[in-house]
């Protein structure tokens, strides 16, 4: 009996049609869907989405009504002038709260197999980590208008116009991107969810050693270097100016320098460690 010749299957997988071969997913298209689906995993997590939202108003409230009048912000004392000092600091603040969720998320998604998955399907396994950033920039401008309503509520009064609101929004939403790459990337290289929340415990502190709650000159001198020329302090500034119809000054461009740094710096580790995180 003559036997039949079967073709080896790389030959039968290149004699297909093009139309049943695998198209997969584009990057835009993949990243798409991790967007939602970190939307959708912030929204069953009711506790991390009540803090989330509640977290920035309690220390708004909390600086104002405890500290505002023990602070002499703009030679005044009284608490309406500290409200109006306060509100940047404590929306960046927050945004490196809700950031390190990120962080912890991504970890999960590396130690649970969930990456090693993907990487048997037709999409870019990567774009995970665009999609767990750009649900960390949304949840986290939603917290700043929470912040900013609030405040308003309370008795803040902006003095912005629709260009001065422009260019807060703009610094609010760099700073976002950057911390959040930043904590995606810590993320990316713990080795647990508990880890990657402690790599990043320090940089939650940088906007209290900046000029987010008191001005830099009240500070001791081996401080004031510090906090005149670390990344937050130039962000804070060029909300504050803006929102307050202040001069923003060279405030702006070190803000937006500092923020894409960050985030070039984050992207760079991301493409070297990725790779290799998930072979093993």
């Amino acid at each position: 009996m003559t036997g039949v010749a079967t073709p080896p299957a790389r030959e039968t997988a290149q004699a297909l049609p093009t139309r049943h071969r695998a198209t997969g997913s584009g990057i835009l298209r993949a990243s798409g869907i991790f967007v939602g689906r970190s939307m959708r995993q912030s929204l069953r997590d009711v506790e991390s989405l009540l803090m989330a939202v509640l977290l920035p108003v309690l220390i708004l409230l909390l600086f104002t009504y405890v500290f505002g009048g023990a602070m002499n912000v703009g030679g005044t004392g009284d608490q309406s002038a500290y409200l109006a000092y306060v509100v940047p600091g404590i929306i960046l603040t927050c945004a490196g709260f809700g950031a390190s969720i990120t962080g912890v998320s991504v970890s999960q998604d590396m130690t649970t197999g969930t990456i090693n998955r993907l990487r048997t399907m037709p999409i870019p396994s990567a774009t995970v980590l665009v999609g767990h950033t750009l649900a960390s920039l949304v949840r986290n401008l939603v917290s700043t208008a929470m912040v900013v309503l609030v405040a308003v509520a309370i008795g803040y009064r902006p003095e912005a116009g629709l260009l001065d609101w422009m260019i807060a929004t703009l610094a609010v939403a760099a700073w976002i991107l950057a911390i959040t790459a930043l904590f995606a990337m810590l993320g990316l290289i713990a080795e647990s969810p508990q880890a990657a929340s402690g790599y990043g415990f320090i940089l939650l502190f940088l906007p209290y050693a900046s000029s987010a709650f008191a001005p830099i000159d009240t500070m001791p001198n081996w401080l004031q270097s510090f906090a005149t020329y670390q990344p937050v302090t130039p962000v804070i500034e060029t909300i504050r100016a803006a929102l307050t119809g202040g001069t923003i000054g060279t405030d702006a461009l070190w803000a937006l320098v500092w923020s894409a740094g960050i985030i070039a710096f984050s992207l760079i580790l991301t493409a070297w460690f990725f790779p290799r995180r998930v072979a093993r």
